[in-house]
């Protein structure tokens, strides 16, 4: 125990960051730059991070309450505290690893740790607590989180008048008194938050005891859309705790594991993951573009950017992380072989690498997940609108847009393009990591290798410029294949249609024919996509070889001088080099894909629909002689055309009065009935 107490306090149990002790008794218990103020904070510090942590377990694991939209919202206040508490914590971090880096640097040792690890642990606490009590209070208990904001409220009270006693005894005012003293105002806003903006329990919504609200008139009579809140996915409700480890997948993991999961035993999504609220947000979005710009047509692409920009930057972030994390393993294999070689820095660099390794494994292994679920998230929402808006679109789809997108192209546009843009998401930032990714691993290995690094710079450019005549030829076949399957697609669907007529005379082999000829075309163009495939993985999974034979080489040449740190370095950097390289064809391929499928939509949405205006329609029909009138009108199914399908029409129907119309096959019946619904556009006449 004597040792580890002059581990953390050093010779003397009141010092302050200079080393100078104490001169009396009193200021061992006053003076918070004391080694046993210092281990009482600390103590303290860990005891509100576990307060935390109980309240996030506690909260993932508790049934939840519904919270309103209106509630969910962040208020001025909280986006107030979290940036000034946010500040306050990045400043002890900074702090604190300063003070570190100062140590080592003249005394070449981490030891006493007392200074250093208190700072860093009041960072730690002070981000995570402000943070999770100012964003994401009202989905913890209150009472657990009220008690949490007041007990940090009285220990920033206690240290910053303990600092404010010390600079006067001192007459010298440090950075962390400065901080120190600042920490108050912010547990002051930390209390508002706590007890003036979370009372969605005490207002005067009526919530039943299962968490819902009461229905609305429309849906009093089991109409409506709300469910049992035992049925929601168990993410709505989850913590912070619960969503960074995916502690909310255990139920149903365990329901799993008792039976075979049945429909009944999937739960809902939440609302915000639903078609229908995607579609409305995107809707909503598309009409703000309308009204500010009403002379140019709205971006889909950038209304589905304007509506997830928050989860695209969330996941790009995690992304980053897990780049950045994942690049610091052969930094620290580095590390490792110079500290067997008797290199070390200080004494203790064994067990700071090895902690830090620790760390940054956890790390790269929460980012890693966070990012593919988040993106598969973002993708299954762009699908759904996308999937929402097409079934909107089809149904007010213009006589001239049917004949340019059939029923099986509008079915192809939702099985497939659909799909692929929905799985693109998960590949976005695929592709600004990868060269984040290299570039990283370069400077690695010019650390490593130095002039060396050239080379395989080199290989891996001509790879890419290689690689992009071959990108233009996929994008040109991708493009045909999307073409002549859409062609297959129609032609199976009018023979299913019309099979009937087949039958009846005998066409059964004649259109056998004509749907595998274009069979035979669809498969042309999908052999050469899958052939420039095939030529882009090849290239690319033998450039790691290249690139490693290339260095050496150049390594041989210059009389680089390879020891066990650079080799290994090198070697656990082109480890790191060759996932994003092999990735590569695959990320132009999905691109590509994508950049297709995306165009088709677009121009799908954007086919001209049937004018309503066409139909004008009267609620009090008894004050009408007239309830159908057209008079001298002329209708055609192509607005351009010169010569129209009907012409000089004159109808008048009576309120009440039955009409039948006859006449011979194609003279215009169904033409007629469809100008009345406003299906036709008129020319002439009204």
């Amino acid at each position: 125990m004597g040792d580890l107490w002059r581990m953390f306090c050093g010779e003397s149990g009141c010092s302050d960051i200079g080393g100078e002790p104490c001169d009396n008794a009193f200021l061992l218990l006053s003076d918070p730059n004391s080694c046993i103020n210092h281990a009482l904070i600390i103590c303290f510090d860990v005891l509100l991070l576990a307060m935390l942590l109980f309240n996030m377990i506690q909260k993932s694991s508790s049934k939840s309450l519904y919270i309103p939209v209106r509630f969910q919202r962040f208020t001025t206040l909280q986006k107030v505290a979290a940036v000034v508490n946010s500040c306050l914590g990045i400043a002890y971090l900074c702090l604190g690893t300063w003070i570190l880096e100062e140590k080592l640097r003249k005394t070449h040792t981490a030891l006493p740790l007392n200074w250093w690890l208190l700072v860093l642990f009041q960072g730690v606490t002070w981000l995570l607590v402000s943070l999770i009590v100012s964003l994401r209070g009202n989905h913890l208990p209150r009472a657990p989180m009220r008690l949490l904001s007041v007990l940090s409220f009285l220990f920033a009270g206690t240290v910053c008048v303990l600092s404010i006693f010390a600079a006067i005894l001192s007459k010298d005012v440090t950075i962390k008194t400065a901080v120190d003293v600042l920490s108050f105002p912010g547990a002051i806003l930390l209390l508002l938050c706590a007890y003036k903006v979370f009372k969605h329990e005490e207002t005067d919504v009526k919530i039943g005891e299962n968490g819902l609200y009461a229905p609305l008139n429309g849906e009093a009579n089991g109409l409506g859309k709300d469910h049992s809140a035992g049925h929601i996915t168990g993410f709505a409700a989850a913590g912070f705790f619960s969503r960074l480890t995916f502690w909310w997948l255990n139920p149903l993991m365990k329901r799993g594991r008792e039976k075979t999961l049945g429909d009944e035993d999937i739960p809902d999504l939440r609302k915000a993951e639903q078609a229908e609220s995607c579609y409305f947000q995107f809707l909503d979005q598309l009409n703000k573009q309308k009204q500010a710009e009403p002379s140019s047509q709205p971006s889909v692409l950038r209304t589905i950017i304007i509506c997830y920009w928050r989860d695209i930057f969330m996941s790009g972030f995690f992304a980053l992380l897990k780049v950045l994390t994942l690049s610091a393993g052969p930094l620290l294999l580095n590390a490792f072989i110079l500290v067997t070689e008797g290199k070390a820095g200080f004494k203790y660099e064994g067990y700071v690498l090895a902690i830090t390794l620790f760390v940054a494994k956890i790390l790269e292994s929460l980012s890693q997940r966070q990012w593919y679920f988040r993106s598969r998230l973002i993708g299954l929402k762009v699908r759904s609108l996308l999937t929402a808006a097409i079934y909107k679109k089809q149904l007010r789809l213009s006589n001239a847009a049917r004949l340019m997108h059939s029923g099986g192209e509008i079915m192809n546009y939702v099985t497939v393009d659909a799909y692929r843009i929905g799985e693109f998401p998960f590949w976005f930032h695929q592709i600004w990591t990868t060269s984040v990714q290299l570039c990283i691993a370069l400077i690695i290995l010019f650390h490593a290798v130095g002039l060396a690094t050239i080379a395989a710079l080199v290989v891996i450019m001509i790879t890419v410029l290689c690689n992009a005549p071959l990108a233009k030829l996929q994008h040109k076949f991708q493009t045909k294949l999307m073409v002549a399957q859409d062609e297959r697609l129609k032609a199976c669907s009018e023979a299913l249609v019309n099979m009937k007529v087949l039958k009846l005379y005998a066409w059964e082999t004649h259109f056998k024919n004509a749907i595998e000829i274009l069979r035979n075309v669809e498969y042309k163009w999908l052999s050469a996509v899958q052939l420039r495939k095939a030529y882009n993985t090849f290239l690319f999974w033998s450039s790691p070889v290249l690139v490693s034979t290339a260095t050496f080489g150049a390594c041989y040449f210059l009389n680089v001088p390879l020891y066990a740190s650079n080799v290994f370095t090198f070697v656990a950097t082109l480890r790191l080099v060759q996932d994003p390289i092999r990735v590569i064809p695959d990320v132009i391929g999905v691109f590509i894909q994508a950049n297709v499928a995306f165009s088709r939509i677009v121009n799908f949405l954007e086919a001209p629909e049937l004018q309503s205006m066409n139909i004008r329609q009267k609620g009090n029909i008894e004050n009408v002689n007239h309830v159908i009138s057209i008079k001298s009108a002329s209708f055609s199914w192509e607005e351009s055309s010169s010569k129209p399908t009907m012409r000089n029409i004159s109808l008048e129907v009576r309120p009440g009065q039955k009409v039948a119309i006859c006449g011979e096959v194609g003279s215009g019946k169904s033409t007629l009935l469809a100008a009345i619904l406003g299906e036709v556009p008129h020319t002439q006449g009204t």
